[in-house]
């Protein structure tokens, strides 16, 4: 399955290369939700929220209002996500807030992972409605808008997790924006560790391997190769 994304920052649809350097920038916002109304599922991502500068919730409820959303960014505490919800979210996203971070007390059933943080929002939230975001830069996790990363490596990360989530989203930042293609060994990788629905994204920049991944039981985030044209989405 094709996942189209849209990531809004200052008020705007982006792509950004990296996460670091913007690329592509949109204001008619009707356009692509029209273009986007076909998808079962499309990837709503508040940049600013995920990078602490701010946040675009005016602007998430146009989306989630007339597309099926799984929305993140920035999502710190249940609440976060229960009010993306009640925007009409059909799922969240956490990443950064399930690793590391300033409590050590959080982490008392492993030294990196928030994971009683992980089983009280399966038990606000509900299971179903919980994508966790394991997004990895040079081979770690990355966090905190990709700025950080802890030693863990994306498989570990899925496996602890694997009960309190209904999908799990992986972004490999090195590609991330550039189109020049997912490495789709560490796709198979990732699939042999989790039997929940794999999303994945980073690089990706022909149909080919939006089949090649959904042959693996994968499914595919596109951004750059949609917005540039390369892709027909």
């Amino acid at each position: 399955m094709l996942i189209p994304s849209i990531d809004l920052m200052n008020g705007q649809i982006v792509q950004l290369v990296q996460g670091e350097k913007l690329k592509l920038a949109f204001d008619d916002f009707e356009y692509w939700i029209t273009r986007f109304e076909k998808y079962p599922l499309v990837q709503l991502i508040d940049l600013d929220a995920a990078m602490r500068q701010g946040d675009n919730r005016k602007l998430i409820q146009q989306f989630t209002s007339r597309l099926t959303c799984q929305v993140g960014g920035g999502l710190r505490t249940a609440d976060d996500g229960k009010a993306m919800l009640d925007l009409g979210a059909k799922r969240v996203i956490y990443g950064s807030t399930l690793f590391g971070g300033d409590n050590p007390a959080d982490r008392k059933r492993h030294p990196i992972m928030n994971l009683d943080f992980a089983a009280s929002l399966n038990k606000a939230l509900g299971e179903e409605q919980l994508v966790f975001s394991v997004d990895t830069k040079g081979g770690k996790v990355a966090v905190k808008g990709w700025k950080e990363q802890v030693d863990l490596t994306p498989e570990e990360a899925v496996t602890w997790l694997e009960n309190d989530c209904a999908a799990f989203l992986y972004t490999h930042v090195d590609t991330e924006g550039t189109m020049s293609g997912f490495p789709i060994d560490v796709a198979a990788i990732l699939r042999a560790c989790t039997a929940k629905q794999l999303i994945v994204a980073g690089g990706i920049k022909e149909q080919k391997e939006i089949d090649d991944l959904d042959a693996m039981g994968v499914d595919a985030v596109a951004g750059m190769a949609v917005y540039s044209g390369a892709m027909n989405a």
